[in-house]
């Protein structure tokens, strides 16, 4: 019996610390959800939209020109009928606007820029949430390994007590705890499967991939020598903070230019037309020119209360971006906190091991000498497992400590963590729409863009 606990022993190490030769690991999983993120993809078309405003506001600044066509009857009694139909060409240009188009130009620049921070905040979430989905499986397989290895050696041990009851030297209620706790393995044995089928499915709805066999991940990533440089790291570089700053330069704009609509606008026309019919009958062409400065005087106090609300926007603006750089440093204090602990965490639990290896062989010894009871050999073994799966969860819980101090810092990134995958470029379809073309030939620059990236 002896040897053949050694040999599921054995086994269980080989399951914990062998790696397969070829198999997904961490970078591939993370390039996979970069490449296959439906999240990614839903705040990259928000940024094509808010790309679309600096257009807007760029075509408000240029001449409108509508072609108008009407047509007319006329029925009076005692007067002839007449019909007339009027073709004609409409221009309007802003002259002066006092610097309202402009701002709202910088604005939704500015908000553009917003926008991309918020587009790398969604990046690090999608990453993040694969390298917790990675070690959760990896985890849940590795508690599978275990339980099932529990079974089998609880089984030899239920095979043992039997043979030492048939042979009088225990008695039938060493059986039963035998029996008890065979039952109770092969139960959690079948919850330890459910949890990995749960984590097989967050592993796929995060890189869009079955999970294969998964290696353990490769060396800790660096992060920071110390707390006060990793909230420094996170000051300068963390995406919320930076978009939070673009947020208030987007605000003070818009307050600048709603007080500048105070100061009116100075607006020219032209109108070309052509006249067919009427009383008159035959062809007549017009052509009118103008040039006209408005200046709201009155509005009910109107433009007082949206100047108003544009401040208390700004001033709202500002104070999340204090927030956001309390959370922020917040959340990197906590991260680093969390890595101290799964590291100290690892240090007790590799301890436990052993000293739970210790006790179980010892254990086993004493009972095939009688000085111990089935009942001790099966304790001895359930605190080895316990072990050995607590230390497995240290692990995990590090590395997603880990890569969760980088995300906290502002660095969980596929350009810091060198994935090698081709990255979206927010750049090209900005180029390809800030001066609002009427018809656009860099579209086609941007669909290579976009091809690159698996989307058509």
């Amino acid at each position: 019996m002896g040897r053949r606990l050694n040999l599921a022993a054995l086994a269980v190490s080989i399951l914990l610390v062998a790696a397969p030769v070829a198999a997904q690991n961490l970078a591939d999983s993370l390039a996979a959800a970069y490449r296959n993120s439906n999240l990614l993809d839903q705040n990259r078309a928000l940024l094509r939209a808010a790309d679309e405003d600096v257009a807007i506001a760029v075509a408000s600044m240029r001449p409108v020109l509508n072609f108008i066509t009407e047509a007319q009857g006329r029925f009076q009694s005692g007067a002839p009928d007449s019909i007339s139909m009027s073709f004609n060409l409409a221009a309007e240009v802003t002259l002066i606007d006092f610097g309202r188009g402009q701002l709202a130009r910088d604005a939704a620049k500015a908000q553009v820029l917003a926008t991309r921070q918020a587009l790398i905040d969604v990046e690090q979430q999608v990453l993040l949430n694969t390298v917790s989905a990675y070690m959760a499986v990896r985890t849940a397989s590795e508690t599978v390994a275990l339980r099932r290895a529990n079974v089998r050696v609880i089984s030899q041990e239920l095979e043992a007590a039997q043979q030492r009851f048939e042979l009088s030297e225990i008695t039938r209620t060493d059986v039963s705890l035998a029996e008890a706790r065979l039952a109770a393995a092969r139960s959690m044995l079948s919850a330890a499967e459910g949890e990995l089928a749960a984590a097989r499915e967050d592993f796929k709805l995060a890189t869009g991939l079955t999970p294969g066999t998964l290696p353990p991940p490769p060396a800790l990533p660096r992060t920071a020598p110390s707390l006060e440089n990793a909230k420094e790291i996170a000051r300068q570089n963390h995406p919320r903070i930076r978009q939070a700053q673009q947020e208030v330069t987007a605000a003070e704009l818009n307050s600048e230019r709603v007080f500048a609509q105070r100061h009116g606008s100075v607006t020219g026309s032209l109108s070309i037309g052509q006249q067919f019919g009427g009383q008159m009958g035959g062809e007549t062409t017009s052509g009118t020119a103008g040039v006209r400065y408005s200046r709201p005087l009155f509005q009910g106090g109107q433009l007082n209360a949206l100047h108003r609300q544009a401040n208390a926007r700004r001033d709202a603006s500002r104070a999340g971006l204090h927030q956001s750089v309390a959370q922020v440093l917040q959340n990197v204090a906590v991260a680093w906190a969390n890595v101290e602990v799964a590291s100290a965490r690892i240090t007790a639990s590799q301890q436990q091991v052993r000293a739970s290896e210790s006790a179980f062989e010892g254990t086993r010894e004493e009972a095939r000498l009688g000085a111990r009871t089935t009942l001790d050999v099966l304790n001895a073994e359930t605190d080895l497992l316990d072990a050995r799966t607590m230390l497995a969860e240290a692990q995990a819980s590090q590395q997603v400590a880990t890569y969760n101090l980088l995300s906290a810092m502002g660095l969980m990134t596929v350009d810091h963590l060198g994935l090698g995958v081709p990255t979206y470029d927010p750049e090209a379809y900005f180029n390809a729409v800030r001066n609002a073309p009427v018809s656009s030939p860099q579209g086609e620059s941007l669909d290579r863009v976009l091809r690159a990236l698996g989307r058509d």
